[in-house]
């Protein structure tokens, strides 16, 4: 990356789909935890 080169921030949309993609992965995560946790329980 060159000094001359502009601050290149993505757009909004780009950073709200990144957040949700984020949360939505630690969601299914814990899911599958909990579930792992149900099928050994049960």
């Amino acid at each position: 990356m060159l000094w001359s080169d502009p601050e290149n921030e993505p757009p909004k949309e780009l950073r709200d789909t990144q957040e949700m993609l984020r949360r939505l992965g630690v969601l299914v995560a814990v899911a599958m935890l909990l579930a792992m946790l149900v099928i050994g329980l049960g």
